[in-house]
């Protein structure tokens, strides 16, 4: 496990937004079947920033489900987003990733290039998915 790097466990169709985009635009993301983790924050295909469930949640409370509601419209990704936010490079292991996600601050690490570039993200799903597999094929445990 050590040996596997992470690109073999991300997801790679990452799905992002810009700082300019409204509320409306992450409320249809997390409406989606099964999109339950952080979406990344991007700029020019550079990682700026991670909106969680949490925070989306905290800044829509009471707001309800109809696109109608102002705060939707109203509230950019930039005032609710984390900036500056945790990530990792192609260059970490399934074994960094799954450290950094056992201590339970994140769900979600985006993975960058070096230059910052997003070209996936890793979820605890996605890890449990690996062990799962790998312990089917006697790789590990």
């Amino acid at each position: 496990m050590k040996s596997n790097l992470v690109t073999k466990i991300m997801t790679k169709n990452v799905v992002c937004v810009s700082p300019e985009q409204s509320l409306l635009d992450v409320k249809h993301i997390y409406e989606k079947k099964e999109f339950h983790h952080h979406i990344p924050v991007t700029e020019n295909e550079k990682l700026v920033g991670i909106v969680s469930l949490i925070d989306f949640m905290y800044n829509i409370a009471g707001a309800g489900l109809s696109d109608d509601n102002i705060v939707y419209s109203k509230l950019k990704v930039k005032d609710i987003m984390t900036k500056h936010p945790f990530y990792l490079t192609t260059n970490a292991t399934i074994k960094d990733v799954s450290e950094v996600l056992a201590k339970g601050n994140y769900h979600a690490v985006p993975i960058v290039e070096e230059d910052k570039k997003i070209v996936g993200i890793v979820s605890t799903a996605d890890v449990i998915k690996f062990l799962l597999t790998a312990h089917s094929t006697s790789k590990i445990i």
